[in-house]
């Protein structure tokens, strides 16, 4: 499903020309949340502030933002507690006098905050108190449906803050889900390198070595991402902000985002709430390795050193349903062209399931 049932995106005037929004300003670091008010400065974007913040995170993190900034600008500080089309409406109305968004919080808040500001026409700011996934600096949306996660192009934060402190003391799953989430980079470019032989997709070779860059480095540095560790938080984050720029030179998700994405968001809907979108992605890279005739034990080994499941049975799922989210996973964005979308049938599936548990 896209935007068109949703009726959230505005339509934008057509234009051309192409676009490449990246970015600005990004502090990754100990208490980097201290440069807020820097950066406000620094990108002049006006004296108008939503600050939005979740249930949880507005107590400690949410405030301690807001005491930064409350002299300083004309401050509105909002708690959305869910991500719908309604909760996106309701920000859009609080933020539509806003100069600027500033999002703290996880993937929820982010997403609202960049489908709100999208709306509006104005920029904002991610500040994410947890490295779980590539949306703190991606264009890409993820709105939950009955029927699972639909993915929705809206445009990057013009500036990153993330404190490390703050993210090193969230729970490590949520760390190696975003360390699953860039290992995942390898097997979408795969994809994307195989829809351009076989279909004729227009590549950009600048996402493609960016993306893999990235997910070489965690591979080659799992050994070093810790929990509670402000340097692992750092090199996550680096990696999670590197791969959101990939996909903003492609102008698409594509160099983060494969057949282990479509597997993922099918296991989701499948199973909801029981996994991490990171930590599907995971499972679905080493299954994608394999069909692609790649390293799977390397990246298995990877995942499982960081601390990220590789099997059904790490994240409490039954063999029988990882398999038909294999099957299914060609019917999450269809447009977009994998090795998942070659015909695997559900023996093929239960099969490949079972390469998962191999020594």
């Amino acid at each position: 499903m896209g935007p068109e049932y949703f009726k959230i995106l505005k339509n934008k005037v057509f234009d051309k020309s192409k676009w490449m929004q990246l970015p600005r300003d990004v502090i990754i670091g100990h208490d980097a949340l201290d440069q807020i008010p820097r950066v406000l400065d620094d990108l002049a974007l006006g004296d108008s502030v939503l600050l939005l913040s979740g249930p949880k995170t507005s107590a400690v993190v949410g405030s301690r933002v807001a005491s930064l900034l409350e002299d300083l600008f004309d401050l509105t500080f909002y708690i959305s507690d869910s991500i719908t089309p309604e909760s996106i409406c309701s920000v859009e109305k609080v933020g539509s006098d806003a100069d600027v968004i500033i999002a703290v919080g996880g993937g929820r808040v982010i997403d609202t905050a960049k489908i709100a500001s999208f709306n509006l026409d104005c920029q904002f700011i991610s500040v994410p108190t947890a490295a779980s996934h590539d949306g703190i600096a991606s264009s890409r949306a993820s709105v939950p449906t009955d029927e699972g996660s639909s993915s929705l192009d809206a445009h990057p934060p013009v500036a990153v803050v993330a404190d490390t402190g703050i993210i090193a003391g969230a729970p490590h799953r949520l760390l190696a889900s975003g360390c699953a989430d860039i290992i995942s980079n390898y097997t979408a470019i795969l994809d994307w390198e195989l829809a351009h032989r076989l279909r004729g997709e227009v590549i950009s070779e600048y996402a493609v070595a960016l993306s893999r860059m990235t997910a070489e480095i965690l591979v080659k540095d799992a050994h070093l991402i810790r929990p509670n560790s402000e340097e692992s938080a750092w090199t996550v984050t680096k990696a999670l902000v590197s791969s959101g720029v990939a996909m903003s030179i492609a102008g698409s998700s594509r160099p983060a985002s494969g057949g282990e994405h479509k597997f993922g968001h099918a296991l989701e809907r499948l199973a909801p709430g029981k996994v991490l979108h990171g930590e599907a992605c995971g499972i679905g890279t080493i299954i994608s390795m394999y069909l692609h005739g790649g390293d799977w034990q390397g990246i298995r080994n990877s995942l499982k050193t960081i601390g990220a499941p590789t099997t059904p049975a790490d994240v409490g799922l039954s063999d029988q349903l990882v398999a038909e989210a294999l099957v299914r996973a060609k019917e999450i964005r269809p447009e977009r062209f994998t090795i998942f979308d070659m015909g695997i049938t559900a023996e093929s599936a239960t099969k490949l399931v079972r390469i998962l548990y191999q020594e």
